[in-house]
C-alpha cells in the first residue's frame, strides 16, 4: 500500500515545480525569492476564513528531502541533468517563513503564509504548502460556521467515512476541532492530536440483537459512563420508550444513560416527541444527540426553532465542505533577486513586494513589510528561520481558543451564515499602493 511518507513527501508536488527548479539551477537563478500564499476571493456565503494547517506545513518543510529512490525516478525520465540531480541530493529547505497563527481569521488578498527562500527551493514546496494550508483552512472555516449555527450547543466531527481519502480524514478531524468541533469520531486523530473522541453505536449493533431493548441494556452496562443509545433503527418513538425504560432500570445499578441519538426522519419533529417521552418517564437528564447529513443551515434552523437537541453529529457536509468543496488558494511570486514583481493577468492580478497584514478596529490594512500602520496588530509572525522552526508546536487547545476569540471579535454582520452583508474591508497602505503603481509603470502597464 502506498502512502505519502517522509520518504516520498518531496514528490507531493506538481511536476512543473521540478522542471522549473532545474531551469533555475541551470541558469543560476538561485537568489532569494518571496512567495505569498493567499486566497483571492471567498467562496459563496463565506464571510471569513480560519487559518489552519500550519503545523503540518512546517513539519513537512523540515522533512522535505529527495532521497535516492526519488532521484532515480527522475533520472529514468531522461529529462534531468546530473547537475540538477546533485542539487536535489543535497536539498534542504533553508528558507524563512512568516505565517498567520492557526485559528486566526483571514480575508482575501492577505498572505496566510509568506515564504522567502532560494528561488528553486521556494518553487519546489508550492504544491505541498497549497495542499496542506488550503485543505485545513477550508475545513476549519466550514467548522467555524457550524459552531456559529450551534450557538451554545456542541457538535462532533463524524466525517471520516465520507472524507476524500485517509489523510483528509485525519487532517480534517484536526481542522474541524480548530474550527469548533468538541470531539471527533476519528480514533486516529485522538491518538495523533489528542482530540477528544466520541462514538455511540451503529444500527448494525441494534440489529444484531433479537430485541432492541437488550442491545440498549448491554451497551449501557458495558459503557456505564458514556452510553448514548441509537433509537431510530425501527420505530424512533418506540425506541425512545425502550431507552427510557433501560435508563430507569439501570439507574438502580448506578448507571446513567447519557443520551439517545436520532439519525433519520424528520429530526425536529422526532426530537420534540422523544423529549416528551423521556421527560414523562423521568429521564429529563437524558440528552438528545442528532445526526444525519447535517450542515450549518439545518442546525441553525433547529436551534433557532427551539428544537430540544443538546448536540449534533456533523459528517459528510463538514468533511467535504459540501457547499464550497475547494478553496481558491494560490502561491505567487511577489519579490525576487531583482526586486518586487507582480502579475497583471486579467482577474488574477497580484500585489508586489514583501507584505504584512495588520488588524485594526473593524478592518485590516495590507502594507509593505516594515511599513508603519498606526493602531494595527501585525498578523504574520516568523515561524521558520533558515529552515529551522522558531517556536515549538502550539497545543491544539490554544489554537482552538484563538479561533473562538477571533470569530467573537468579528463585526456581528460577519458572524452570519449568508453572504449578503457588507464584506470585511482590507485596505491597501499608501506604501503598497505606491509600489504597485511603480511596478505597473516599470512593466509598461
Amino acid at each position: 500500500m502506498t502512502w505519502v511518507t517522509d520518504d516520498n513527501l518531496a514528490f507531493l508536488t506538481d511536476f512543473y515545480e521540478i522542471t522549473m527548479a532545474q531551469a533555475y539551477v541551470a541558469t543560476g537563478a538561485d537568489g532569494p525569492a518571496t512567495f505569498d500564499l493567499f486566497v483571492r476571493r471567498l467562496p459563496e456565503h463565506r464571510r471569513f476564513l480560519v487559518a489552519a494547517g500550519l503545523e503540518q506545513a512546517l513539519d513537512g518543510l523540515t522533512r522535505f528531502r529527495f532521497n535516492a529512490r526519488l532521484r532515480d525516478y527522475l533520472a529514468g525520465l531522461s529529462m534531468f541533468t546530473d547537475e540538477f540531480l546533485g542539487y536535489l541530493a543535497d536539498f534542504r529547505f533553508v528558507g524563512d517563513v512568516w505565517a498567520v497563527p492557526e485559528g486566526e481569521v483571514v480575508f482575501p488578498t492577505e498572505p496566510i503564509v509568506r515564504v522567502t527562500a532560494p528561488l528553486p527551493a521556494a518553487q519546489l514546496v508550492e504544491t505541498f504548502l497549497l495542499n496542506t494550508i488550503g485543505f485545513q483552512t477550508m475545513i476549519a472555516s466550514k467548522a467555524a460556521r457550524v459552531a456559529l449555527a450551534c450557538r451554545d450547543r456542541r457538535f462532533v466531527d463524524f466525517s471520516a467515512r465520507r472524507d476524500h481519502g485517509a489523510d483528509a480524514a485525519l487532517k480534517g478531524a484536526r481542522a474541524a476541532f480548530v474550527g469548533g468541533a468538541a470531539a471527533t469520531s476519528m480514533t486516529l486523530a485522538g491518538l495523533e492530536y489528542g482530540i477528544p473522541v466520541s462514538g455511540t453505536m451503529a444500527h448494525s449493533f441494534v440489529m444484531s440483537y433479537p430485541r432492541e431493548i437488550d442491545a440498549f441494556r448491554d451497551f449501557a452496562r458495558l459503557f456505564p459512563d458514556d452510553a448514548v443509545l441509537l433509537i431510530d433503527t425501527y420505530d424512533t418513538e418506540e425506541g425512545a420508550r425502550r431507552a427510557a425504560a433501560v435508563a430507569t432500570e439501570l439507574a438502580r445499578e448506578g448507571i446513567d444513560v447519557r443520551g439517545v441519538r436520532l439519525d433519520s426522519g424528520d429530526l425536529s419533529r422526532l426530537a420534540r416527541a422523544v423529549r416528551r417521552i423521556l421527560d414523562d418517564a423521568g429521564g429529563g437528564g437524558v440528552q438528545i444527540f442528532v445526526s444525519g447529513d447535517l450542515d450549518e443551515w439545518q442546525i441553525a434552523e433547529m436551534v433557532g426553532g427551539g428544537v430540544p437537541v443538546d448536540a449534533f453529529g456533523v459528517g459528510t457536509r463538514l468533511g467535504t465542505s459540501t457547499d464550497a468543496p475547494y478553496l481558491g488558494v494560490v502561491y505567487k511570486l511577489v519579490q525576487d533577486d531583482d526586486g518586487p514583481v507582480m502579475k497583471l493577468s486579467s482577474g488574477k492580478l497580484t500585489l508586489p513586494g514583501r507584505k504584512q497584514a495588520h488588524r485594526r478596529d473593524g478592518h485590516d490594512v495590507l502594507a509593505l513589510d516594515g511599513e508603519e500602520v498606526e493602531g494595527g496588530r501585525p498578523l504574520l509572525h516568523q515561524v521558520m528561520h533558515n529552515g529551522d522552526r522558531t517556536h515549538s508546536p502550539e497545543p491544539l487547545d490554544v489554537i482552538r481558543d484563538r479561533r473562538e476569540a477571533a470569530v467573537a471579535a468579528l463585526p456581528s454582520r460577519l458572524r452570519t451564515l449568508t453572504g449578503e452583508e457588507a464584506p470585511y474591508e482590507v485596505q491597501l497602505s499608501d506604501g503598497l499602493q505606491a509600489l504597485t503603481a511603480q511596478v505597473r509603470t516599470d512593466l509598461g502597464s
